[in-house]
């Protein structure tokens, strides 16, 4: 960036540049369009980010994003208490919420274990899942992780964890997708969906 630009739009670019899928050039053309329209975008998101930073938290039940404690969805009577979908972070679970098929709760692990990235067990709110399955009404745990080298091992330790619980423990079904067309598919899902296969 141009030294002309002065420090206050650096910093906004640099900041915008370490948001997923924001590179520098990505980050200067965000700020560029916030600047230009300040009174429409500018301004209004500044609010925005203010109040969110305010008023958001994490449920101290789940681990989602809200501005309740216990958030929303732990906080509906409607919803089935028998039943917790573990997801990796809050996009999954929204993900689910979109699709309107899922009525239990959630449980957001804030990541997956990876040796990698030296992320272990500890790093993750395991412990309180692990809490809430024992000392509560859950019949089913729902592992609803990344089809990764880093969700199955992240799904293999929590099973591990849970083994000796009276609940069950399942998976999200892998494979086919809907109006998928075998061209276009991966190997690794072709292979899922044909061992995750059922009778017509």
């Amino acid at each position: 960036m141009a030294a002309s630009a002065g420090p206050e739009i650096e910093r906004l670019i640099s900041l915008l540049a370490k948001l997923p899928g924001m590179g520098p050039r990505s980050a200067r053309r965000a700020a560029l369009a916030l600047l230009k329209k300040r009174e429409q975008l500018l301004v209004p998101l500044a609010a925005s980010l203010a109040e969110t930073a305010e008023k958001v938290s994490s449920c101290s039940v789940c681990g989602a994003p809200d501005t309740r404690n216990p958030c929303s969805i732990c906080s509906d009577q409607a919803r089935d208490n028998g039943l917790i979908c573990v997801v990796e972070e809050a996009g999954a679970l929204w993900a689910m919420e979109r699709s309107g098929a899922f009525r239990g709760k959630y449980h957001v692990l804030g990541g997956m274990l990876s040796a990698l990235d030296g992320v272990g067990p500890d790093a993750l709110r395991i412990a309180e899942l692990v809490g809430r399955v024992r000392g509560g009404e859950a019949k089913e745990v729902v592992l609803a992780l990344p089809a990764t080298v880093d969700g199955q091992t992240t799904a293999h330790y929590i099973a591990e964890r849970l083994a000796g619980t009276e609940v069950e423990i399942t998976s999200l079904a892998r494979g086919v997708p809907v109006g998928g067309e075998l061209d276009w598919l991966d190997d690794g899902t072709i292979v899922q969906a044909l061992r995750a296969r059922r009778p017509a």
